[in-house]
């Protein structure tokens, strides 16, 4: 493969990783009481530039994921690891694509902090968009979430990915696998979270406004049990973001 799309892919991959960990470490510790907030991307990059040198931070973030979104496209486009013309390999090229278009628009969410302190906009979705085409929206989301969330049972249950990585002669082999099934099973568990509200979203009218993380994370906390499902479901996203910045550095790149 290129080295270039190679460089592209790990500085990509590495930015995605710290996105989630954020995320997981803030909720973590909202659940165990010890300050942060049920976290969402929004949330993440808000926390960054407060930070000192949080400007640079964002820019850095930002720049990584958008490398992320060209390496979703590449994969797509180009289809550098010869990934099979059948039917599977043209659904995962579609998976790909769109894949880069959500991370382009995390990539923004990064950049608007940069000249905007706050998450707040116009009316959303639903100032241009009637409420039956909202319903149908929502409910494509939400069934498509549980496809998502059921792609990643499936990588954890088969150990699927592990085959990403060049780690087998490392000590820490076992830990990473590990952390690895946690995190995708965290992951799988908060998307079918997000599924429930978009399709319950489209079901009553008057809560058509865009989902994410964070309202996966406050309706862990507004459940019985809301503490401790949020605080596993968040350790678990850190588990993943940090297997997912290890697998910047790891990955194999040979199809």
């Amino acid at each position: 493969m290129d080295k270039k799309y190679k460089t592209i892919a790990k500085i990509g991959i590495f930015s995605k990783g710290i996105t989630y960990f954020l995320s997981g470490i803030l909720t973590l510790l909202a659940a165990l009481h010890l300050g942060g907030s049920t976290s969402g991307k929004s949330q993440v990059f808000d926390f960054i530039n407060k930070q000192p040198f949080g400007k640079v931070l964002l820019i850095a973030i930002a720049l990584g994921l958008i490398c992320y979104a060209c390496w979703r496209f590449i994969l797509c486009f180009i289809n550098p690891e010869e990934i099979k013309d059948d039917w599977k390999g043209k659904a995962k090229r579609v998976v790909f694509f769109f894949g880069g278009i959500i991370y382009l628009g995390i990539a923004f969410l990064a950049a608007r902090n940069l000249w905007s302190s706050s998450s707040s906009g116009g009316g959303g979705l639903s100032s241009f968009l009637s409420p039956t085409l909202m319903s149908i929206l929502f409910f494509i989301i939400g069934i498509f979430l549980v496809l998502i969330a059921g792609y990643y049972i499936k990588q954890a249950y088969q150990k699927e990915f592990m085959k990403k990585f060049s780690i087998d002669d490392r000590s820490w082999h076992k830990a990473a696998k590990n952390a690895g099934y946690f995190g995708f099973y965290a992951r799988a568990f908060v998307i079918l979270i997000l599924a429930y509200i978009f399709i319950r979203a489209a079901m009553y009218s008057g809560t058509n406004e865009v989902k994410g993380t964070k309202e996966a994370f406050s309706f862990l906390q507004d459940s019985a049990y809301g503490s401790i499902l949020m605080g596993v479901a968040a350790a678990g996203l850190a588990a993943y973001g940090l297997f997912v910045m290890l697998l910047a550095r790891y990955r194999r790149f040979d199809g």
